[in-house]
């Protein structure tokens, strides 16, 4: 296999309630909307829809080595995972060989959207613009029903535009794009709590 094969790989944990999101809500509405601006019909990667029988690490690596940019789904679990480390690592890697996400060039290959938290996240994972999709982090099939879904669709029709805009400055696929195997997950340090205090005396 040379050459790209896909125009997005959705890097996510597992953990929590955002793979529901992404399989309910996310995903097709994506697809949808990347259709609408574009043709063919960007072609998008996720883990859940991957052919039957393969070996699915070897799989997800092959996926994104032949992606163009990687959607970076950003929960506390993310930054705990070594899968999704690997995934992150390796987009980077590729950012360093070509100069990208960098004083020289600002733009990079990872687009990240944030589904919860972001507090607790390491301080260098907040130094790349996120968009912020927590006012729309509702996994449940309900929520299509809701007069909410409307901006939720809004804000995805947003995201396909920027992201369609992206993927046609890619550089030229390569062989040579660099994997990382999986390292040690980023701890990420939890505030210290407030100390009690005594109750003043009457």
């Amino acid at each position: 296999m040379s050459g790209y094969q896909f125009d997005f790989f959705i890097s996510y944990s597992r953990q929590g309630s955002v793979q529901k999101w992404l399989l309910n809500h996310f995903y097709n509405k994506l697809v949808e909307c990347l259709a609408d601006e574009c043709a063919p019909t960007p072609k998008v990667y996720m883990d859940r829809f991957m052919p039957r029988a393969v070996e699915w690490s070897h799989n997800l690596q092959t996926s994104l080595r032949h992606s163009k940019i990687m959607i970076q789904v950003m929960t506390p679990h993310y930054f705990t995972s070594g899968w999704c480390m690997a995934e992150l690592y390796s987009m980077r890697a590729r950012e360093d060989m070509l100069g990208l996400a960098s004083s020289q060039s600002s733009q990079g290959l990872i687009y990240p959207i944030l589904y919860s938290d972001s507090e607790n996240f390491p301080i260098e994972e907040r130094m790349r613009k996120w968009h912020d999709f927590k006012e729309y982090a509702h996994p449940d099939p309900v929520y299509q029903q809701t007069v909410d879904y409307i901006h939720f669709h809004k804000e995805v029709k947003q995201l396909a535009r920027d992201l369609v805009e992206l993927v046609h400055q890619v550089p030229d696929w390569r062989p040579d794009w660099p994997i990382v195997e999986r390292p040690e997950p980023i701890v990420t340090p939890r505030p210290p709590l407030p100390r009690f205090s005594r109750c003043p005396e009457p």
